[in-house]
């Protein structure tokens, strides 16, 4: 018999986060969160963001055992201010019954109806800072610490309950040369997008020094993003907890940003050692040894990946993304790595993939985002 059971406290919501670990603890590719950090995202009374979201979880239980977890998400600046009549949906992990699916969404779609919501989407966070997107190519690929892994089947049943793709994401792993072999165009074009527009390059040793400019990285985040449909404007106390959540692990020499003649930052890049096998040790748990394999991967590096970037509207479009990416190049072969990850981009980004395609590169990954009335369940 199947039950679906809502959950109300702390305590339940750790064996929300623990599900997962059990679903894939044979898998190989799947690399799962830090338990704690992902409680405190969930917690109602952690997470700033509640302040203008609701979340709602659900834990689906065959003969006594959990099989399934989801969780309703609305948010209210969203739905409110931009007009959106949509529930999110999001921590999405399941067996292979697509009963269960059913069961779970059906009450993503109840959530929907008692706020005379229209249509259900996701798998989607709180907000375009949080995991997103349903893996649907890519499955002998190690996740990223920002990106979601599945089983095949999960978009198999999202298809068969009448859900369509939204918006599709691709994923890049590319191969770093020695600086002096990296394409000689990307170079010339770099230098001259500089002088053009009189730019400067900002390298950070410390985080003091980097932290001056960490609100108008988020500013200049918005300000990149905000045409996307899924884009909803990150609050000032959200930016204060995505810093204290995320900013441990970056190295600040792996953020460049570029500013004008006025000082005025134009553009970033956040560029991060890779986590994934460190975590896949860690096994989800800080303590006692898990912060090791982390300080581990903070200094022993071999693979990165690229977290954000942002790009002011006025220089979208034009070559600043070379900048960024040949001095990220620099840095990259400074610490002898080889091999760097691409954060998801949308598939119709000819701009960004067309800079990939100066460097030996495969597109390993593919994502999507899907959608389907309320009153469809």
């Amino acid at each position: 018999m199947l039950e679906i059971k809502e959950l109300h406290s702390r305590a339940e919501l750790q064996q929300f986060v623990d599900f997962p670990f059990e679903l894939y603890k044979n898998n190989a590719y799947w690399v799962g969160p830090i338990r704690k950090e992902e409680v405190d995202t969930l917690d109602w009374d952690k997470n700033p963001v509640f302040q203008n979201a609701l979340g709602r979880y659900f834990l689906a239980y065959k003969h006594g055992k959990i099989v399934g977890r989801i969780a309703a998400l609305i948010n209210w600046i969203e739905v409110e201010e931009i007009k959106k009549a949509k529930v999110r949906f999001g921590w999405f992990d399941v067996i292979d019954d697509i009963e269960v699916s059913r069961a779970l969404l059906q009450k993503v779609a109840e959530v929907g109806r008692e706020h005379q919501l229209e249509f259900i989407e996701g798998p989607v966070g709180f907000s375009n800072l949080d995991k997103a997107g349903m893996l649907v190519d890519g499955y002998e690929e190690l996740n990223t610490m920002i990106t979601l892994y599945n089983y095949p089947y999960y978009s198999q049943h999202l298809e068969k309950l009448g859900f369509q793709k939204l918006a599709q994401w691709v994923e890049y792993e590319i191969q770093i040369t020695d600086f002096e072999q990296s394409p000689e165009k990307v170079k010339k074009f770099s230098q001259i997008i500089m002088d053009r527009y009189e730019l400067q390059l900002l390298d950070f040793t410390t985080t003091e020094q980097l932290l001056p400019y960490v609100d108008q990285m988020f500013v200049l985040l918005g300000q990149t993003y905000d045409r996307l449909q899924t884009f909803v404007p990150v609050q000032p106390y959200q930016i204060e907890y995505y810093k204290e959540r995320y900013f441990r692990y970056i190295h600040p020499e792996f953020i460049k940003c570029i500013a004008d003649k006025d000082d005025r930052l134009i553009a970033f890049a956040i560029t991060m050692p890779s986590f994934s096998k460190a975590l896949k040790k860690m096994n989800g748990k800080l303590f006692p040894f898990g912060f090791l394999h982390l300080l581990w991967a903070r200094y022993r590096i071999k693979k990165a990946s690229f977290y954000l970037i942002g790009v002011h509207p006025d220089f979208q479009n034009k070559g600043v993304t070379a900048i960024i990416f040949n001095e990220i190049q620099k840095l990259l072969n400074k610490y002898n790595i080889s091999v760097v990850e691409t954060n998801p981009e949308l598939e119709e980004n000819e701009a960004i993939q067309k800079l990939w395609r100066n460097y030996t590169n495969r597109q390993h990954k593919k994502r999507a985002t899907y959608t389907a009335p309320v009153d469809s369940f």
